[in-house]
């Protein structure tokens, strides 16, 4: 999901072609006749296979392969929750290196691999994730084997560290208020009669109508209430120390496992914003005067309608914090917010493992 040998030809198509513009779904440059007719004839096989022959993209099949290798270019753990993108390279008999397509920003596409994986998963463009449960990869080491079915010689394998020290999120705040309806805009005067301006017979203009008012916008609806929020805190003994966390609230329940040192959990129950108030309606324009001798007057303008009242703030949820007393030095970890509601409660006591 996330963002990203040559095969001969006799006419050597790629030498005729800005590699940046041939792209799936763009737009060709015009620049010849000629041209055009090979993009389209290339297009016909796919888009993949037109980058094949232009060499851009290979395919293993045909690509002589003396070794394979895996990495994670971000480093080489991965939070629970977190994604990271797989990159592969393999090297051929002459030393020529290539990557896969992604993250790796080279030729190798990644349906001609195959990605097998413990704990955590992987999508078809080589992005891993690990569940955002700590329980699922606690005390466990995510693998990963990459083979390569047209070359069943190869194997490459990586062992992948969960790591504990990311900032995590947890939010239970309020939903908006809905935004005010906007008042309707008033209706325009209608013109003035016609006058005559003959020396002879001069008449006078009839006056135009007055505009009618603009409605007022309604006020926008109050922000929802944020719902209690029960935090709790174990202690877990090692190098590092861990803080195992559980989050309960509204009937949903999360966990946590978060290393100090880095790491961090912030807890949200914040009163949920009011929503805008509509626009008033426009007054409607006074209607002009009639033509005559003398002219009609021009209708009054209408008054603008008020424009609603944004929504109050919901209130923001209560947060109680119950912690181990071994864990009370790490408490500086446990982030809380809770705008427009009351202050957080702390109760210290024993709190056994969490799982």
């Amino acid at each position: 999901m996330r963002r990203f040998l040559t095969s001969t030809s006799p006419t050597n198509v790629g030498d005729y072609l800005p590699k940046p513009r041939i792209l799936c779904g763009s737009r060709l440059p015009i620049a010849s006749s000629a041209m055009v007719m090979v993009v389209a004839l290339l297009a016909l096989s796919g888009c993949t296979s037109a980058k094949v022959k232009l060499g851009w993209k290979v395919q293993l099949d045909k690509t002589p392969i003396a070794s394979i290798h895996a990495s994670l270019p971000k480093g080489p753990g991965i939070a629970p929750g977190d994604k990271a993108p797989l990159v592969v390279a393999v090297t051929s008999p002459d030393g020529k290196v290539l990557q896969t397509e992604g993250a790796g920003h080279g030729k190798i596409l990644w349906k001609d691999l195959k990605v097998t994986t413990t704990v955590v998963s992987a999508n078809q463009k080589g992005v891993l994730t690990l569940p955002r449960d700590p329980r699922i990869s606690d005390g466990k080491m995510a693998h990963v084997t990459i083979t390569v079915p047209s070359h069943p010689d190869l194997r490459a394998d990586l062992d992948i560290s969960p790591r504990y020290d990311s900032r995590f999120i947890v939010d239970f705040s309020g939903g908006s208020g809905s935004t005010g309806f906007n008042g309707t805009d008033g209706i325009d005067g209608t013109s003035g009669s016609m006058g005559s301006v003959d020396p002879n017979s001069p008449s006078p203009g009839g006056d135009g109508g007055n505009g009618t008012d603009g409605s007022n916008g309604h006020d926008g609806g109050t922000g929802w209430d944020a719902p209690p929020v029960h935090v709790r805190v174990s202690f877990r003994a090692g190098s590092p120390p861990l803080l195992q966390v559980g989050v309960t609230a509204a009937g949903q329940q999360s966990f946590y496992l978060i290393d100090p040192q880095g790491g961090s959990l912030t807890v949200r129950a914040d009163g949920g914003t009011g929503g805008s108030g509509g626009k008033g309606g426009r007054g409607g324009r006074g209607g002009s005067g009639g033509v005559g001798t003398p002219s009609g007057n021009r209708g009054r303008e209408g008054s603008d309608g008020r424009s609603g009242f944004d929504g109050s703030t919901g209130r923001g949820g209560s947060i109680t914090v119950t912690y181990d007393p071994e864990a009370k030095p790490f408490l500086t970890a446990i982030h809380l917010s809770h705008q427009n509601g009351p202050r957080p409660a702390f109760n210290e006591e024993p709190v056994a493992p969490l799982w």
